[in-house]
């Protein structure tokens, strides 16, 4: 059965449609614009027009939201061809979701038209300079103001954030940050306010990397920026820890499906490869060592897709996923890691040059080991729900 079998026949035409432009317009210039790190504006334009922004908002806010599992196919997809798109969209659906499951009428209303479009492209601001993965240590803060003018209280925030994906071209960012510094335990204390490019908030810097290019991740500062009450994620204060978790369920199930475009895209080069150099008068894949890597590679790939798709089916069901998303994140991500390393090897000395794109998925690899929680906080939380659901499910 083909993977396409799973969704419905208009799902199966969005994931195509997707498959066709990553090979009409993305893999011809893929090389020369992340070599050049290259924003790839004509490429975003594309997307999204073809609605690829919209497909986590419902049909009343203009989106054409798709189930979970077409959302993973058509991230795959998009990474298959520059892992970079599929990041542009990934913290953007993230957020949408936030806003769907958490955010007033108003906030809906006011964002999710023009994230739907694109119009609005949204991001979301967690990792600090000195937190790293400890979000419950943040110190980035909001501090109420009282209600002395005509535009009613509001929040003072300062603080910094870094790792920020698309941090110089969102329109939203939604900001995790402490609303009450004191509160005991400290994720009581968080809030998600939702805030917009303006004085007092300054793109520091943006980071150098050893891959994801084109796409941009940076700093951002915080200095006496001013958000008005309505800010707050839904309104309430001290749900933020709460609403991002449930938030970071999507995240990383995105970040598994950009790892199995990554480790899919190495995997067919390599395979094709395989068949066309020769060595010692026959194709490389009949020697046993290149035969065993592609071996390996293919089936480590196949449990990958299908340990994501069934985090998919689940949270697509409406169903705790923490566990089942950690868990095909974490495996995606190490198995990306090792097919990539073995396209390398199977190029020879051609994996090392840049005329090759098995590089660049070499160098892109990484980023799902270490983005959206690092592989060892998933190997927590699945410890963690182990023990609280007494195991695996039967």
């Amino acid at each position: 059965m083909s993977t396409l079998d799973i969704l419905s026949e208009d799902e199966r035409c969005v994931v195509t449609t997707v498959r066709e432009f990553v090979e009409r317009e993305v893999r011809p210039v893929v090389r020369e614009w992340e070599h050049s790190d290259t924003y790839p504006e004509a490429l975003i334009e594309q997307m999204k027009r073809l609605g690829i922004f919209g497909l986590a908002v419902p049909e009343e806010f203009g989106g054409t939201p798709v189930s979970m599992p077409c959302y993973v196919l058509v991230t795959e997809e998009l990474a298959r061809g520059w892992m970079s798109l599929a990041g542009a969209m990934g913290g953007h659906t993230v957020v949408a979701k936030l806003l769907l499951h958490f955010g007033t009428e108003e906030q809906r209303r006011r964002y999710l038209p023009k994230m739907a479009t694109g119009e609005i492209r949204a991001t979301m601001a967690l990792t600090e300079p000195g937190g790293g993965s400890d979000l419950q240590a943040m110190r980035t803060s909001a501090r109420g103001e009282a209600c002395t003018g005509p535009d009613g209280g509001g929040y003072v925030i300062n603080g910094s954030k870094t790792w920020i994906t698309n941090a110089r071209r969102s329109g939203l960012i939604a900001l995790m940050c402490k609303t009450d510094p004191a509160a005991e335990p400290a994720h009581k204390g968080i809030s998600i306010l939702l805030v917009e490019h303006g004085p007092g908030l300054t793109v520091a810097r943006d980071l150098p990397k050893l891959g994801y290019k084109g796409v941009e991740s940076c700093e951002l500062s915080f200095d006496d920026y001013r958000a008005p009450s309505d800010a707050v994620l839904g309104g309430v204060e001290g749900k933020g820890f709460a609403q991002m978790m449930k938030g970071l369920e999507t995240g990383r199930l995105q970040v598994a499906a950009r790892a199995l475009g990554v480790g899919r895209a190495a995997f067919e080069d390599s395979l094709a490869y395989a068949q066309e150099r020769e060595a010692f008068g026959e194709p490389i894949w009949r020697h046993q060592s290149i035969g065993n890597y592609l071996a390996d590679m293919a089936t480590s790939l196949t449990a990958a897709r299908q340990l994501t798709l069934y985090a998919a089916r689940e949270a697509e069901a409406g169903r705790r996923v923490d566990m089942e998303a950690g868990m095909a994140k974490l495996f995606a991500s190490e198995t990306a890691m090792q097919i990539t390393l073995n396209a390398v090897r199977i190029h020879g000395g051609y994996g090392y040059s840049t005329e090759f794109d098995v590089e660049r998925y070499f160098r892109d690899a990484p980023l799902m080991i270490v983005g959206e929680g690092t592989n060892e906080i998933q190997r927590n939380v699945i410890a963690s729900q182990l023990i609280q659901r007494g195991g695996l499910d039967a």
